[in-house]
């Protein structure tokens, strides 16, 4: 039986970049994009147009940033998208290999962030879970300086993405990838944690801020009836464009309404995605 043809919309890397502009997406601007390629219809170019498209819209002045989390590097006895059995957790231990920005893949969070990973000039930063990408003039002020204790608090990019007035494209994605509402929980009353990965001295462990996207497509659902939230399509896509400081500070007073840590204590490397190690 045949394979039928798709059925659109046709996406291009001119309809995309036309598209994001009419949205409201400025030349010139730093923008943290959260993506899901399948969304947006039939993509003549697959992601290299897609970026492309992000990179025209945004000019030679803008900053593209995506996150390129690797959440396998974490602790095997946490995994569940697929488990393995105990007896191997020691080896897989004392054999994972430690995160070098350069050649470590992304994991979980989609196709495009792994091609602006790829993309000539392209900065990556330092924590060996929770890192972001960044092509354009503001990469290195965004990626440098990541604390390989701090996954997404003020230590992170999210905080330098803040400070720069920087806004969160979700195009095809929902709130429950949106890393913004993670630096309000290190703003706000959080258990810490302590987590296990590899290191180029070998395993090692590090307390850090527990972290999970649990509930945030509620959270999203609140701060887009409450908060200014440019909203349309990119070919097939729904997205979203937002300032990154609009959605800390909303979630910094939504969390502890809705959401009290002490409810659970959240062990895992990385947040969001779905079916990847790393994940309970």
């Amino acid at each position: 039986m045949p394979t039928p043809p798709p059925t659109g919309p046709l996406v291009t890397r001119d309809t995309l970049a036309g598209d994001v502009r009419a949205l409201g997406v400025r030349p010139g601007e730093t923008l943290l994009v959260h993506s899901s390629l399948s969304a947006l219809g039939w993509v003549n170019g697959g992601p290299v147009a897609v970026v492309q498209g992000l990179l025209d819209a945004l000019g030679p002045d803008g900053t593209l940033v995506v996150p390129t989390q690797s959440g396998d590097l974490s602790d095997p006895a946490l995994w569940s998208r697929p488990p393995v059995p105990e007896e191997w957790w020691p080896a897989i231990r004392a054999t994972m290999p430690a995160y070098d920005p350069r050649v470590t893949p992304s994991r979980g969070v989609g196709v495009i962030p792994e091609t602006v990973r790829n993309w000539p000039g392209a900065l990556r930063s330092a924590h060996p879970e929770t890192s972001f990408a960044a092509v354009g003039p503001g990469a290195a002020a965004v990626v440098d300086g990541h604390a390989v204790d701090c996954r997404l608090g003020e230590r992170s990019p999210l905080a330098r993405l803040e400070a720069r007035g920087a806004r969160v494209l979700l195009l095809g994605a929902g709130y429950d990838t949106c890393t913004s509402f993670h630096l309000a929980e290190y703003r706000v009353p959080s258990p810490v944690v302590e987590v296990g990965r590899p290191s180029p001295t070998g395993w090692v462990k590090v307390r850090e801020v527990s972290i999970s996207s649990e509930l945030f497509e509620e959270l999203g659902a609140d701060f887009e009836r409450d908060r200014p939230v440019v909203r349309g399509t990119v070919g097939a896509a729904g997205v979203r464009l937002f300032p990154v400081a609009d959605a800390v500070a909303y979630a910094e007073r939504w969390l502890p309404l809705h959401r009290p840590r002490d409810q659970y204590v959240d062990a895992t490397p990385a947040p969001g995605g779905s079916g990847t190690r790393g994940r309970p």
